[in-house]
């Protein structure tokens, strides 16, 4: 059963719009989504920082911020452990506990930072719950490479060519994974 559903592409062609696009319409249909999403700040035109948001409770904090002094130095931006550890990880936990799709957006160079988000996102991929995410386009962390070589992942391009119909391709990969999920988490 192929229930690790992973997106990559470069930076800003649409993986997280594809992401909330399948989230949305799951929701319609009455499914519990949970995890975390993550998307941009800008000011003035430009990017000053990343915020995280945990689907399942809206709670939000700051991934990372170019005017931080402390944590991880990822590029130009710090990494602000106590809200990826207090809202991502433990929206990825919640998600696991109590959600029909897991969502984990992104695995990349700044969430890669925190031993208790690698360890997260591994439990979520043995929960045998569908696990719907973004993986850094370049990145090699050996998370990703181990989410590349599951049996059970399918690694996806968004590109610009196909952006728009990759949510309803993924809708016809993740409803029957659910169904198959929710059978064996049952018996």
């Amino acid at each position: 059963m192929r229930n690790l559903i992973f997106l990559t592409g470069r930076p800003g062609v649409g993986k997280t719009t594809v992401v909330m696009h399948i989230v949305d319409e799951l929701k319609k249909r009455g499914y519990q989504v949970g995890g975390m999403v993550s998307s941009e700040v800008r000011f003035g035109g430009f990017r000053v920082a990343f915020k995280i948001k945990d689907l399942m409770t809206g709670d939000t904090g700051t991934l990372a911020d170019a005017t931080r002094t402390s944590g991880p130095r990822i590029g130009r931006y710090r990494v602000n452990l106590d809200d990826l550890n207090n809202v991502g990880v433990r929206a990825i936990q919640r998600a696991v506990e109590n959600a029909d799709v897991v969502v984990v957006d992104e695995v990349g160079p700044m969430e890669l930072t925190s031993e208790r988000f690698v360890r997260a996102v591994e439990d979520a991929i043995r929960s045998g719950k569908v696990v719907l995410g973004t993986l850094h386009y370049r990145a090699r962390h050996p998370l990703i490479l181990q989410i590349k070589r599951h049996p059970r992942a399918v690694v996806l391009e968004v590109t610009l060519e196909n952006r728009d119909t990759l949510p309803q391709r993924i809708l016809n990969m993740i409803l029957p994974a659910i169904e198959r999920s929710r059978s064996a988490l049952n018996t």
